[in-house]
């Protein structure tokens, strides 16, 4: 049986995601792809942000200390059916141009009723 594919409108809504990710509109678009009550990791503290406020002020600390880039490399949906996994390669920009990682991590969304993101976690390659 083939594995079954990321739903249409998730996929749409991710790959807008990445593309707004590193531009002036990624904070007026977080409204349009994140739950009100949205829970995202903070992976530099270890903690978890709650909301679109501690989302964009999470983004603009990013920021302010770098231009972080993130490139989507692919998606498909977890194990459980339930996760869409994005694997994606991070990066930063500076005066000297865009730098790469080598190792790629996945962003793992779980989306609510309403279509948007409810929870992103980050984790290795599986």
């Amino acid at each position: 049986m083939p594995a079954a594919e990321v739903p249409a409108a998730q996929k749409a809504l991710l790959r807008k995601m990445y593309e707004v990710f590193s531009t002036a509109e990624r904070d007026a678009f977080v409204p349009h792809c994140l739950t009100p009550d949205v829970d995202w990791p903070n992976v530099a503290d270890g903690i978890r942000l709650h909301g679109h406020d501690e989302v964009r002020a999470y983004w603009a600390a990013q920021f302010e200390a770098a231009h972080p880039l993130v490139r989507l490399e692919g998606l498909r949906l977890d194990e459980d059916g339930q996760r869409v996994v994005a694997t994606v390669r991070p990066g930063l920009r500076d005066d000297a141009g865009d730098h790469w990682a080598q190792e790629l991590v996945e962003h793992v969304y779980r989306f609510g009723p309403e279509g948007l993101v409810s929870r992103m976690d980050v984790r290795p390659v599986s």
